[in-house]
């Protein structure tokens, strides 16, 4: 069976962690250009705390549904869901 999907067509949802433990949610088309930004203190809202680790995303050929899983994971609710699925690794 072959996919035929678009080449770099994808959405992508992210969690980042720092070292002490503070997670980011994030959305982008780029996975590791937008980790190369956090991590060089191009984002505002992650630089006082870098660096980061990638330790969860997911991949959506829609942008509209990779944006509404990430707001979806930005609520307590998703949070929830995101400790739950992580469960080993944030336990790290």
């Amino acid at each position: 069976m072959v996919l035929d999907l678009p080449k770099n067509m994808f959405y992508y949802v992210y969690v980042l962690r720092n070292e002490s433990g503070r997670l980011y949610i994030g959305y982008t088309e780029n996975v590791e250009q937008r980790i190369t930004d956090h991590n060089t203190g191009k984002v505002f809202s992650t630089k006082p705390y870098i660096p980061y680790k990638l330790i969860f995303y997911e991949a959506y050929i829609s942008m509209k549904d990779a944006k509404r899983r990430e707001q979806y994971l930005k609520t307590a609710k998703g949070r929830t869901t995101i400790k739950t699925m992580l469960i080993n690794t944030l336990a790290n």
